[in-house]
């Protein structure tokens, strides 16, 4: 279970770093128009407070990877970082877009809740 609840905790930290790509380089190219449904006008307008955002997605995929690197003694830094994940995740859903739920939120959620069955031997 613990090898399962790693794989979650590191597609957590891809989506973390591809969120940083997407919004520190990518947020007024083709992509970043599509991934945020936004004109270019928009994205023009916002793209220092994005390439921000992007930073702390960073910061987020840092420290899980951070965790990873720790084996059985990252356990808390992971359920730290996935943790500032949900919350990030449940926020965004509820002033931004409900879709940040899905892509954000329960793959944290799921990633806490593999480690936890891990940690306690299910």
């Amino acid at each position: 279970m613990a090898f399962v609840a790693d794989i979650v905790v590191g597609l957590v930290a891809a989506l973390h770093a591809w969120f940083l790509v997407l919004e520190m380089f990518l947020w007024d190219k083709p992509a970043g128009l599509r991934a945020f449904g936004q004109s270019l006008e928009q994205a023009r307008a916002t793209k220092v407070l994005a390439a921000n955002q992007g930073l702390y997605n960073g910061f987020l995929a840092a420290g899980l990877v951070w965790g990873l690197t720790m084996g059985t003694a990252g356990w808390q830094i992971k359920v730290f970082f996935l943790l500032c994940v949900l919350v990030a995740g449940l926020y965004g859903a509820a002033t931004a877009s409900r879709k940040i739920l899905y892509i954000q939120a329960l793959p944290a959620a799921v990633g806490l809740l593999l480690l936890w069955l891990a940690r306690s031997g299910a």
